[in-house]
């Protein structure tokens, strides 16, 4: 996909289920680690997820995954999760070598997380209404 807003350059986009606690948790802990702003976030349940997800060849509703875009590519499951962490302060990029690990092996513990969340951390009615802080990172 590639991503025509001048305001997203240089940035990734990361969606998530906004209903999710572990979702939700995911950003809490990416915003202190991430002090330059360079990761944006929208829920999976947005307009703008939707439009994001069509342009890049997502089926929006099918997904139960983080998704990651950056530099006009899209990343799902493990590899999004590897991806952020790459982007973040020291000492989160060294996470990144987990990429060694076969992604059928990395996506299987990743299904097993994402197909247990709801139950294991829980989850809204709705989005969540986030801070005053956090909501200038939304899209």
């Amino acid at each position: 996909m590639e991503v025509q807003n001048e305001a997203l350059t240089n940035k990734a986009v990361v969606l998530i289920d906004g209903v999710c606690h572990l979702c939700q948790g995911l950003v809490r802990f990416i915003i202190p680690r991430d002090p330059q702003g360079r990761i944006l976030f929208a829920p999976l349940q947005s307009e703008i997820s939707r439009k994001l997800m069509n342009d890049s060849g997502l089926v929006p509703g099918q997904l139960s995954t983080v998704v990651l875009l950056e530099n006009g590519v899209c990343y799902t499951e493990s590899a999004a999760v590897l991806r952020i962490a790459r982007r973040l302060r020291f000492p989160w990029p060294a996470a990144y070598l987990l990429i060694v690990i076969p992604r059928p092996l990395r996506n299987a513990l990743y299904r097993l997380v994402a197909r247990n969340r709801y139950r294991w951390f829980g989850r809204d009615e709705q989005c969540m209404v986030p801070t005053p802080e956090i909501r200038k990172r939304f899209l």
